[in-house]
């Protein structure tokens, strides 16, 4: 037999084996494991198994509240079946247990909402899609705006939240950390999660410019309604 009519024969057998492995494994998870059991198969072969099964057990407790027979039926929604598939390809690329708690808050809190729009969920799991688990963090430290507010938060990732501020002349290693802090808030600010507030001038009412960048001085950033929203979807803002 010929190497090109062996390999399509093997490659079909590894993916049956991924998808039988796949199955079984979620098996274990008594009511989400078998309903992502349905959809796993044709989405995730070859990929990360364990971290699809994390998910799966993260969304089997967020759901718990919910009626099993109503989730069920859902199974037959399309939109539904989309936004599960749309977490289940980011559950197998994420890294921490925290990113798959984010995807299924996403999809349980589409499942319990009065007036179910799927297709709202799966825009937010989009977004978070875009951002990686330090710029949620950065996000969620403009949730309390006040000065001394959100002391635990704050403590525990100052690492994160706090960085020194570049300044001409400063080290190679401010400079890039500072870089590296803003085009995260930045980008935070494309995706419209944040916005940006500009310092002015109190005598000239006029827009101060900032000497280090050259363009406008900005005095800061504010969470907006989006990024809001996010934050209450993946579970961190509290209803």
């Amino acid at each position: 037999m010929k190497d090109d009519e062996i390999l399509p024969s093997l490659k079909t057998t590894t993916s049956d084996y991924a998808v039988t492995a796949a199955k079984a494994v979620l098996g274990a998870i008594p009511f989400v494991g078998s309903l992502l059991a349905e959809v796993a198969g044709t989405i995730i072969p070859n990929q990360r198994i364990d971290r699809v099964v994390k998910f799966a057990s993260a969304l089997e407790d967020h759901i718990a509240q919910i009626d099993k027979d109503f989730v069920r039926a859902q199974i037959t929604n399309e939109n539904f079946t989309d936004l599960l598939e749309e977490g289940i390809r980011q559950a197998a690329r994420s890294l921490s247990d925290e990113r798959r708690q984010y995807l299924s808050s996403v999809i349980a809190k589409g499942l319990s909402s009065d007036d179910i729009e799927f297709f709202e969920s799966k825009h937010l799991l989009r977004i978070l899609g875009e951002i990686n688990d330090v710029e949620v963090i950065i996000l969620r430290s403009y949730l309390v705006p006040t000065i001394g507010g959100d002391e635990e938060f704050r403590e525990k990732h100052k690492g994160i939240i706090m960085q020194r501020p570049a300044y001409i002349g400063a080290p190679q290693e401010i400079l890039d950390k500072t870089a590296l802090h803003t085009s995260y808030k930045e980008h935070l600010v494309s995706l419209g999660l944040l916005d940006r507030r500009y310092e002015t001038d109190i005598r000239t009412k006029e827009p101060r410019f900032d000497n280090f960048t050259g363009g406008l001085k900005i005095s800061g950033y504010q969470i907006t309604p989006l990024g809001r929203l996010l934050l209450r979807h993946i579970g961190l803002e509290e209803e």
